[in-house]
Parts: C-alpha cells; structure tokens; sequence
C-alpha cells in the first residue's frame, strides 16, 4: 500500500495505518476458485472489519475509490484509492475525477446488512423504460455479470432485442440468452455500437451502460448481451456485476451514505488503468 497525491505513488516514511488491524491467514485451498495470481481476499463492505475501515490515518477519511480495469486484459491493473482524493488518471493530468462523478444515496437494509445499495427508479433503453419502484441494486466485487430477478431480466431482454432489431441474432452462448453477430454491431470509443442502457437512480442521476459494459465477446464472432436471469426467489432483485463495474470509476463516501459513479470512462478517453504507478520522490 502506498501514498498518493492523486497522481503518483511516492515513497514516504513508513506510516501507523491503523492499530491492532485484523488479518487472517487462510488455508490455500481457500484460494482455488480466485484467479492464478491472486494471494489473497480483501473486504470492502459496511464491515467495522473491512480494509477501508481499519484504516485510521487521520487524513484518511472514511471514503474510498474503486475503479476496475477490463476483464479483457490479463495484464493491465485497476486502482483502489482509500480517502477523498483527489484521483487524476493519465493523460488528464488536470482533471480531478471527482469533478465528473454524479451521486446517488447508499441505503442498508438493515443495520446487519454489509453489502452497498442503491435504489433505482427504473431502466431505460432507447425510449423503452422499465418501470421498477424503487428496487434497490446491490453492487457486488463477486458476481461477474450483473443479475436480476426473472420479470426484470424478461423486460430488460425484450427491451434490447426491441432496440437492437436490425442486428443478426446468433445462438445463445451460455450463461447468457442474447447474443448478437459482432461484426454487424460495429464499434465505437464506448465499445460496440448498441442502445444505451440508463439505469435511473433514486437521486434523479442516470448511470448510462453502454456497449463496453453491456456486451461481452464470447469468441467466434459473437456477442452477448452480459445480464444474467437469476431467477424469481433470489435475495436481491438486481446485483450490479464487475462486468458492468470495469473502466467505471466509483466513489464510496461512506462517510455521508452516497455513491458516486463516473459512467464509462472510455468515453472520456481514459481507463480504470490510467493511473500512474510511476513512483516520485
């Protein structure tokens, strides 16, 4: 773990980030179902024992940063920035992500509950709007693509295929039912050239998916779209997947109970692995 000033680790004297801080060891097998080099499971949650709340830096405030690098690249890194900021990723040297983020109000379940919520009003795709009466998503670093209950999923489906009618349809490749002929889509700065999918939170603030977060390439000249059908009894009617999460930048202020997100950064002409690790004094 380093110290940043937003654009730059630099070294400094090593630094008291917290007393008594609770870790664990665990036996390797433990470890079979993360990817190859991965050593270890950090908690981000509500948790008085997760890593962002042990720390007790004073200048670090009870916030964090947390931006995904694509799944695509086995090799390029994402960020995790514990504290307010300020965040700047290349080749913007001047321009704070803070400033681009919309926010929306976190919401617990309950005061057992761990997991990051927020509500959403409804779905929208190209002038369809799914209707959904302030469902809270829950934001998962687990789930790969995002889930939702069996009526959402339907609705969200045959919005897309209404949207994307002109498009080839190819056999589905599971886990997913909707995949489509890459090639016909083309490409755009923001990945494949599909309709947006707005998701509208309870703040009146729109989190817009577009097709670098709603399509996954499955090999063979197809494309998917990237929502799974979890079924009717699940636990939470919609969980948000890294999928959707990757080259987003979000901004947990626990602090005051809100979520702030960035949409795609692509379409701002940087990633979530632009930041630059290149140490300073």
């Amino acid at each position: 773990m380093y110290v940043t000033d937003g654009r730059n680790p630099f070294y400094d004297d090593p630094i008291n980030y917290g007393e008594q801080f609770v870790l664990s060891c665990a036996p390797s097998s433990l470890l079979r179902s993360v990817p190859k080099y991965v050593n270890g499971v950090v908690a981000l949650s509500w948790s008085r024992l997760a890593f962002p709340r042990q720390i007790t830096f004073p200048s670090v405030a009870d916030k964090f940063g947390l931006c995904l690098p694509s799944s695509s690249s086995k090799t390029a890194p994402g960020a995790l920035f514990l504290g307010d900021g300020p965040f700047y990723f290349s080749p913007f040297p001047n321009l704070d992500l803070r400033t681009i983020l919309s926010y929306t109000p976190m919401v617990r379940k309950s005061s057992k509950s761990l997991g990051y919520y927020v509500k959403l009003n409804g779905i929208s795709i190209k002038g369809t709007h799914i209707n959904l009466k302030a469902k809270s998503m829950r934001l998962s670093s687990v789930v790969p693509y995002t889930t939702l209950r069996s009526d959402i999923y339907k609705a969200l489906v045959t919005a897309f295929t209404k949207a994307t009618k002109n498009i080839p349809r190819l056999n589905a490749v599971k886990p997913f039912s909707l995949c489509l002929k890459a090639s016909a889509m083309g490409s755009i700065q923001k990945g494949f050239r599909v309709p947006r999918i707005d998701l509208e939170t309870e703040s009146g603030k729109v989190w817009m998916i577009s097709g670098d977060n709603s399509m996954k390439r499955t090999g063979n000249g197809v494309a998917c779209l990237a929502f799974i059908d979890g079924g009717l009894g699940v636990k939470d009617a919609i969980v948000m997947g890294t999928f959707q999460m990757e080259n987003n930048f979000l901004f947990f202020d626990l602090e005051n109970q809100k979520l702030g997100f960035s949409s795609s950064l692509l379409a701002r002409g940087t990633t979530c692995s632009s930041f630059n690790f290149t140490f300073t004094q």
